[in-house]
């Protein structure tokens, strides 16, 4: 027993001059952080994809590899064994020392992710990603983490306004900058003494608008995970965000309160910088070390009193939330902005709950989502909005910012449309007079391309299955932007239809292969654009249509109209006679959206051909699928009839029960 006491700490003493002198001989880029990507598959020793890879790792070396500090190297012929990667360094580093900070943290990346087809790091001076897909221009969000200095702020009050304020600036600059080298460091004075230094940079493949938003998720991450820190890295794959207070970390910067991060004793000149570094490392393993030894004790103390409790946590359900954490929203922070979900900053109330306007501290309005805790389908509606929306980017989709989780709260952060939904315009007779054909055409054209970018130009195909009319929120130029992805299911591109036991949707928009047999496809968002075109050309409900004295469903009026000739009787009454041709031609297209046979529906690619070269000739629309009303009141009660050439017609009632709907009102 002796012995063993002895011996230990000779033991300890030796473990503790390794540690140091492992620590002394790193490289002066200090590895910060990588993240092995498990979902993408592996390779095996000695393979084509490993010899790629060992390729791209050995070309970091060549200084004509790397252009203003950014690379784009890709390896072996097209295939699965191809390697694609991206390496930036920081914008105030030289040629040489980007190429020594890339080769060692790509080498320590393959080291760290053996086998790993795809992994990023971030040291402390640039980023390394591959993987064996195409990463040039591609804003992405994953992976992403951030890290932070363990000090707080002394004076959060006015350091938190000061760096708001300036990484502002820096975003703007950075994303504004040429096309070479997105980069723009800074510094600003917070009271008398101390001064707060920030860079962010985005890999050049990013254009202005994405490095805008990369850069923008990157202040919204910092804010839930460092606010009132001294210091925070926010490391995303296509840009990096860091910031410390009294420390120059980049060149070309100057201070007159010298302090390392995160912050210790001052000491002397430049010359002490290195007997600092050591002190620092061998106080840090000593520290841990002692805890360590600690721990085990009462860790063996408490064994041997009682069983010790294991607290096992489950994980998401199939994986959704995965990689979404880094735009988690404080719960406290949404309550300040919407000045605790104030009757007065309510803008409508839908089926999954409340949508509030917030106003962030640095100005921006946003719309939160407040969704029903009462709502049967809220977990999985919450989850597919977020997961789905959050990897979108769009003109004409609706901007999610972010989310929060606290308790049985579940928030949506959105991008605030003033404009609030194109119901309450082409539904009400003064503001329906806003719209004149001119920009009834130009929303019809966004919304085509809204969803053109769902179905086939997104990297998931998404189908919505809920397009109507108070989904498609309006911005301050009345540009039209899809909403409410609660609904959505995704498809990879492969993929053409789906089938669920579960209808959701709206009645009057659904098709009528999803009704009966809850068969979904794009052609089902095809059929329900249809029928939201016609209420855009009418400027009426499609479940209440009216002309003259006779009330009836849209889909009947205009077929039976389109027979008759007389398919301009359709039209809103306020837009004249200016444009004709333009109306009839959206209304035949409308009618071969709204077709019973699904084949027969034209894609969102060609809606769009059609409605912007009128050279292209229309088929003939063959009769559509008919939704009649019947005699219960409600508006929402319907059963669904299928018209066809023989004399008697099915006719199939629905449980209200069986649809799930979502009427959400103004943003």
């Amino acid at each position: 027993m002796a012995m063993g006491s002895s011996a230990f700490p000779l033991f300890l003493c030796s473990l503790l001059l390794s540690l140091v002198v492992v620590a002394l001989s790193q490289p002066p880029d200090v590895y910060l952080e990588r993240i092995c990507n498990e979902t993408t598959g592996n390779y095996t020793a000695n393979s084509a994809y490993e010899d790629n890879l060992n390729t791209i790792i050995s070309r970091f070396s060549n200084l004509s590899e790397i252009s203003y500090g950014f690379s784009n190297l890709t390896a072996g012929e097209s295939g699965p064994d191809k390697v694609y990667s991206i390496a930036l360094c920081r914008g105030d580093m030289n040629q040489s020392d980007c190429s020594t900070c890339l080769n060692y943290t790509a080498t320590e990346l393959k080291r760290a992710c053996p086998f790993n087809k795809a992994a990023t790091a971030w040291s402390e001076k640039c980023l390394v990603r591959y993987a064996n897909r195409d990463l040039y221009g591609r804003l992405e969000n994953d992976p992403n983490t951030c890290k932070f200095s363990a000090w707080m702020a002394s004076n959060p009050g006015q350091f938190n306004p000061v760096l708001s304020d300036l990484l502002d600036n820096l975003r703007k600059e950075a994303a504004a900058a040429g096309p070479l080298r997105k980069y723009a460091p800074g510094s600003a004075l917070v009271g008398n003494q101390d001064t707060v230094y920030a860079t962010m940079q985005c890999t050049p493949d990013m254009d202005e608008r994405n490095c805008d938003t990369c850069l923008t998720l990157a202040q919204t991450e910092l804010r839930n995970c460092c606010s009132t820190r001294y210091g925070c890295r926010v490391l995303r794959p296509t840009c990096v965000l860091r910031f410390e207070s009294n420390n120059p970390f980049y060149s070309g910067s100057r201070t007159t309160v010298p302090q390392p991060f995160p912050p210790s004793s001052p000491s002397g000149g430049k010359g002490d910088g290195t007997t600092r570094t050591v002190i620092i490392v061998i106080a840090s393993v000593v520290g841990v070390l002692i805890l360590v030894f600690i721990s085990i004790c009462i860790f063996m103390r408490r064994r041997r009193n009682k069983p010790l409790a294991v607290k096992v946590e489950t994980p998401p359900a199939d994986g959704e939330m995965s990689g979404i954490d880094s735009l988690q929203f404080n719960f406290d922070f949404v309550l300040l902005a919407t000045d605790n979900f104030s009757i007065a900053n309510k803008l409508g109330q839908g089926g999954f709950g409340a949508v509030y306007k917030g106003q962030l501290p640095n100005g921006r309005e946003i719309a939160v989502k407040r969704l029903s805790r009462e709502s049967g389908q809220g977990d999985r509606e919450f989850k597919t909005e977020v997961a789905l929306v959050a990897k979108l980017q769009h003109r004409n989709l609706v901007r999610l910012l972010g989310f929060c989780l606290q308790g049985q709260e579940r928030l949506l952060i959105y991008e605030f449309v003033p404009n609030a939904s194109l119901d309450h315009f082409i539904f009400d007779r003064i503001k329906s007079a806003q719209l004149d054909w001119e920009t009834r055409f130009k929303i019809i054209g966004s919304i085509t391309r809204g969803l053109l970018y769902l179905h086939e130009d997104s990297r998931l195909r998404i189908i919505h299955r809920d397009l109507k009319a108070s989904n498609i929120l309006l911005d301050a130029e009345m540009v039209p932007k899809i909403a409410d992805f609660g609904m959505a299911r995704l498809f990879v591109q492969d993929e053409t239809q789906g089938s669920t036991k579960t209808i959701v949707g709206t009645y009057g928009y659904m098709a009528p292969e999803y009704v009966i047999n809850g068969q979904f496809s794009v052609k089902s968002d095809v059929f329900s654009f249809g029928v939201l075109l016609l209420e855009i050309i009418s400027g009426q409900k499609n479940n209440c249509f009216r002309h003259g004295e006779d009330e009836e469903y849209i889909l009947s009026f205009a077929w039976k109209s389109w027979k008759e000739g007389t398919a301009l009787n359709l039209a809103d009454p306020t837009l004249g006679d200016g444009s004709r041709t333009e109306i009839m031609r959206c209304i035949h297209i409308a009618l071969l959206c709204v077709q019973e046979n699904i084949a027969a529906r034209p894609t969102m690619a060609s809606v769009a051909l059609m409605l912007n070269s009128f050279s292209t000739t229309l088929e003939l629309p063959s009769q559509p699928a008919f939704l009649m009303q019947s005699n219960v009141e409600s508006d929402r009660s319907w059963s669904f009839a299928s018209i066809s050439n023989k004399s008697n017609t099915e006719v199939l009632p629905l449980s209200r029960n069986e649809v799930s709907i979502s009427e959400l009102s103004a943003r």
